[in-house]
C-alpha cells in the first residue's frame, strides 16, 4: 500500500548540501521504497493514507560504521589510558564475559534497543570472537530493526591468555561455522580481523582466502595511534605502511572498512582511494584515548570516502547525533592546529558523513533517494528552548544535530518499516 508522510524534509545528498523541504511529502511505495519527496503532493497520491508529523522534522537516519558491541557494558570506562593499556586493563576483559550467551543476550537487547531509539538504522560493527554471541547479537539488531553488518572478530595472538585468546584453526574453525549459520535477512557478516598486531600471518591468510572465495567484506583498523603503528612495523619489517599488512593478505579491496585512518599519509590515502576503501572517522574516540585528531578535511579533499562511527566504548557517546558533533568540534581542533589550511567541517558536512556517506556502504543513493528503502527519523523540537525570533527549517536542523535527545526521536523508520514510534 503506497504511503505518504508529511513534515519539514532534510536530507543531505552531497557534502555540505542540505535539501529542505518545508511541510513537505515523502511517498513510499508498497515496499517502503521511496516514490520521491514534493513540495505539493501529486494528485495520483490523493487517495494515499497519510502519517502527518505536523511542524515536526523528517530526516535522514544515522549510519555508526564502526563501533564495538561487547564494549557497551564499559562505556565512559578507562577514558584516561592509551589504546594499548586501555585494551587490556578493560576492552579484552570485558569482551570475555561474551563467551556466557545469557549475559550476550541481555547486553546486545539492550545495545539494539539504545541505537535503533537514537535513530541509528545501520552499523557496520564488531561483536567478540565468541559465535554464538556474535548469531544472538545479529538475531537483536534484527529484532530491533538494525541494518547493516556484524562481524565475529578473530585474533590469535596478543590478547589475554586464559581470558580472551583463540588459536589459529580455532578461530578459522568458528569463523567458518559462524558464516554457515548466518541467516538474517538484514543484518550481513563481514570478516573482521580486529586489527594487525592480533593476528598472525597464518590468521590473516585464511581470513583473505575466505574473503575472496565467499565475496565478504572486511572491517579492521587503521593507523590510530603512534605506539600501535611502531609495533605494526616491528611485526611486519617487510611493509613500509600499515595498510600493506592487510593488502599483502588480500584483505585490503573494494568496500574495505578501516577505522581511524589518524595517521595514514599520503600514499596510504592513495592506496584507500584506488581501492575504494571506507575511512571511518571516530572522533570522540580519538580524543579520549589520545590518539590523535583525523585530518577529515584533508581526506574528503583528496577524494576519499570518509563516514563517521561512534567507536564504543574508546568513544563515550552512543548516538550519532553526538558522534556528528565530536567530529565538527575534532575539526575545529585541527582548524586551530593547522591554521586556515583545514576548514573545519560545517552542520551539513557532518550530518553527511553521519548519514549518506555511511548508508552509500549498504548500496544507498544520496539523501532520500527514489528507489531507496526509507532510512528515516522524525525529530519533534518543540520542548528546545524558544528562540528570540522565528527559526528557519535549517537553523532547527542545526540545533536539532547539536541538542537532540533521544525523547526528541518521536519515530525511526528502517528498509522502509516504522519500527519506532508508530504511525500518527
Amino acid at each position: 500500500m503506497t504511503r505518504v508522510l508529511r513534515g519539514n524534509i532534510v536530507s543531505a545528498p552531497e557534502l555540505g548540501r542540505l535539501d529542505v523541504t518545508e511541510h513537505g511529502y515523502l511517498v513510499l511505495e508498497d515496499d517502503g521504497r521511496i516514490a520521491g519527496v514534493f513540495d505539493r503532493l501529486p494528485e495520483r497520491y490523493a487517495a494515499a493514507p497519510c502519517t502527518d508529523y505536523g511542524d515536526a522534522l523528517v530526516m535522514q537516519s544515522f549510519a555508526d560504521m564502526h563501533l564495538h558491541a561487547p564494549q557497551y557494558p564499559m562505556l565512559g570506562m578507562g577514558m584516561d589510558l592509551p589504546l594499548l593499556d586501555w585494551l587490556n586493563t578493560y576492552a579484552f576483559p570485558t569482551e570475555a564475559r561474551f563467551a556466557d550467551p545469557d549475559y550476550a543476550r541481555r547486553i546486545y537487547r539492550r545495545l539494539a534497543s539504545d541505537l535503533i531509539t537514537n535513530g541509528t538504522t545501520r552499523v557496520c560493527m564488531f561483536s567478540s570472537l565468541h559465535t554464538e554471541a556474535t548469531w544472538i547479537l545479529m538475531e537483536e539488531l534484527e529484532r530491533a530493526g538494525v541494518t547493516g553488518c556484524v562481524g565475529k572478530v578473530n585474533m590469535d595472538r596478543n590478547a589475554l591468555p586464559g581470558v580472551l585468546e583463540e588459536t589459529t584453526e580455532q578461530s578459522v574453525r568458528e569463523t567458518l561455522r559462524w558464516l554457515e549459520g548466518c541467516r538474517f535477512a538484514h543484518v550481513k557478516p563481514i570478516l573482521t580481523p580486529r586489527f594487525t598486531p592480533s593476528c598472525t600471518d597464518e590468521l590473516m591468510g585464511r581470513l583473505g582466502q575466505i574473503a575472496a572465495e565467499r565475496g565478504l567484506c572486511v572491517q579492521s583498523h587503521l593507523s590510530e595511534s603512534r605506539p600501535e603503528m611502531a609495533w605494526v612495523r616491528q611485526l611486519h619489517p617487510d611493509c613500509e605502511r600499515y595498510w600493506e599488512t592487510y593488502d599483502k593478505f588480500g584483505l585490503w579491496k573494494d568496500r574495505t572498512v578501516m577505522a581511524h585512518c589518524v595517521y595514514s599519509d599520503a600514499e596510504e590515502r592513495a592506496a584507500m582511494r584506488r581501492s575504494n576503501v571506507l575511512a571511518v572517522h571516530c572522533a570522540d574516540s580519538n580524543v579520549n584515548i589520545c590518539s590523535g585528531v583525523c585530518p577529515v578535511r584533508q581526506l574528503l579533499r583528496e577524494g576519499n570516502w570518509v563516514a563517521l562511527g561512534s567507536d564504543i566504548a574508546g568513544g563515550a557517546q552512543l548516538p550519532m547525533y553526538k558522534v556528528v558533533t565530536a567530529a565538527i568540534r575534532a575539526s575545529k581542533i585541527r582548524r586551530i592546529m593547522d591554521g586556515e589550511a583545514a576548514d573545519f567541517l560545517t552542520v551539513e558536512e557532518a550530518y553527511y558523513l553521519g548519514t549518506t556517506a555511511g548508508h552509500r556502504y549498504f548500496g544507498a543513493g544520496a539523501g532520500f533517494a527514489p528507489g531507496d528503502k526509507l532510512h528515516a527519523i522524525v525529530l519533534d523540537d518543540g520542548d528546545f528552548p524558544e528562540s528570540a525570533g522565528p527559526l528557519s527549517v535549517r537553523e532547527r536542523f542545526e540545533r536539532a544535530v547539536y541538542m537532540a535527545h533521544r525523547h526528541n526521536i518521536i519515530a525511526v523508520w528502517s528498509e522502509g518499516r516504522c519500527v519506532v514510534g508508530g504511525e500518527n
